[in-house]
């Protein structure tokens, strides 16, 4: 067991967690200016963006770069300055470090080492999104960026379908449609939020059913880093007892599948056996041969 006693009056050997603004430069805290000019060194995802925050609120502390291709090498010197008595400020790009973002090793490696981890608190764009959107924020869960592969990403939803809380996922612009046709595909028309450009001047809403933001989605020219807020199972505005598929066919259900994720028949007949809890065998006789007499 371990007790951190953060505001002992002992600032050395330290790691500062700082967020910093996910857009409007005016949401940094008096807090986060101190600490980023005290500290003996900021470790940061990006130099190049971290120094224009520097610039613009006149800190001169020295830089240095932690992200994920560095981390193990670098974590081993930012660990030597701690040894040394200095005092560190992770910083990410935008928002709280470690969270999606570079930091959780380095907070680890101190914590280790009994050197005090101070979070500081500040911007998040998953929370602000969580807000906005209207939907239940009782019980939420934090998923961040879905895996890029299809097969993997697929699996993680059908993971994610069961849960009752409200889910939270990052996405970018490359990937937002098909996103949503697979969510679609998976978690059924649900209701859906999702946050964009947050606290920037284009910030922006879109407040809807899956299939309503899927033509939005195909509508719209698509920038900046999204957030999306889905409605979980428990929700009160939720059919009860009733499954997204219980009125289609077994053929529909396939065909469902097939037309919203792009799914070739062999992977949605694997897909339509999971959620109705029938073998593969019998799908595939449904679909393929019953179908055709």
């Amino acid at each position: 067991m371990k007790i951190q006693k953060s505001f002992s009056g002992q600032e050395q050997h330290t790691v500062y967690v700082v967020p910093t603004p996910i857009g409007n430069l005016e949401d940094i805290t008096f807090r986060a200016l101190k600490t980023l000019k005290d500290v003996s060194v900021i470790a940061a995802e990006d130099t190049r963006n971290t120094k224009k925050l520097l610039h613009y609120f006149d800190i001169k502390t020295p830089l240095v770069s932690y992200h994920e291709h560095n981390k193990e090498s670098r974590g081993k010197q930012l660990m030597n300055r701690l040894d040394n008595g200095e005092s560190i400020a992770v910083v990410s790009d935008a928002g709280m470090p470690g969270i999606s973002d570079p930091g959780f090793e380095l907070v680890q490696q101190a914590i280790e080492t009994d050197y005090p981890v101070v979070v500081l608190p500040g911007a998040n764009a998953a929370l602000c999104a969580l807000v906005g959107s209207g939907l239940s924020a009782d019980e939420f869960l934090f998923y961040g960026f879905l895996p890029r592969k299809k097969k993997e990403k697929e699996a993680e939803l059908e993971r994610l379908k069961r849960l009752n809380g409200t889910l939270l996922l990052y996405e970018s612009p490359y990937r937002i449609k098909d996103t949503l046709k697979m969510v679609h595909a998976h978690l059924g028309n649900r209701q859906i939020s999702i946050a964009r450009e947050l606290t920037k001047k284009y910030e922006e809403y879109i407040r809807g059913h899956v299939a309503e933001l899927i033509d939005w989605a195909d509508k719209t020219e698509l920038k900046g880093e999204f957030c999306l807020v889905i409605e979980g199972t428990s929700n009160e505005s939720a059919p009860k007892n009733k499954l997204w598929w219980s009125s289609f066919s077994i053929v529909e259900h396939v065909t469902h599948y097939m037309r919203q994720a792009d799914l070739s028949s062999k992977e949605a007949i694997k897909l339509v056996a999971a959620d109705r809890q029938m073998s593969k065998r019998d799908v595939y006789q449904a679909y393929h041969i019953d179908q055709k007499e």
